[in-house]
């Protein structure tokens, strides 16, 4: 079984500020919500755990399980560039993304779902066959993007719609499994 985990919440993200690599650690309250799924997630024997860069998704990961993370590059935030800590209501938006025109940096949605993607089939090539439970802590962006690894894509491309709440998981399956 997949537990895809989003992280829990930051001073950024109580402030309703963009967090992407210039991210804070979690604040008490994400760390409390990251005690809550440790408590929720203790009848969970994993196997592997796996998580983001940032340090709030390693925070979150750790407390949850009390197991030490692998950090894995391609499970980083979507970048969003020189809108990385702009409030949102002042981020011009192409979508679910800041706009690239205005904002420099901002990465390529097709990039980062290939990345995600080719982090989650390497995944499902090393452990879609066997039994392991696997937790991978993660963003919005990523866990969205998990999200359609297993449903598929949004219809409006929306990945976002597949992702969990502050310090909430989903579950999935490996579709061989």
């Amino acid at each position: 079984m997949i537990y895809v985990v989003r992280h829990g919440q930051t001073d950024l993200n109580k402030d309703g500020i963009l967090q992407g690599r210039l991210g804070m650690p979690l604040n008490n309250y994400g760390i409390g919500q990251a005690e809550r799924l440790r408590e929720s997630l203790k009848a969970i024997p994993f196997d592997y755990i796996f998580s983001s860069p940032q340090e709030r998704a390693i925070q979150t990961a750790e407390i949850a399980t009390g197991m030490k993370a692998i950090v894995d590059p391609r499970l980083d935030v979507f970048d969003l560039g020189e809108a990385d800590r702009l409030h949102r209501s002042e981020v011009k938006m192409a979508g679910i993304v800041p706009d690239a025109t205005v904002y420099k940096g901002v990465e390529q949605v097709p990039l980062f779902i290939a990345r995600v993607f080719a982090f989650m089939k390497e995944l499902e090539g090393q452990y879609g066959l066997s039994k392991a439970n696997i937790l991978i802590s993660g963003h919005r962006c990523t866990t969205g993007c998990m999200g359609a690894y297993f449903q598929g894509m949004p219809e409006d491309g929306n990945l976002l719609r597949h992702s969990s709440d502050n310090g909430q998981y989903k579950t999935y399956e490996w579709r061989n499994a």
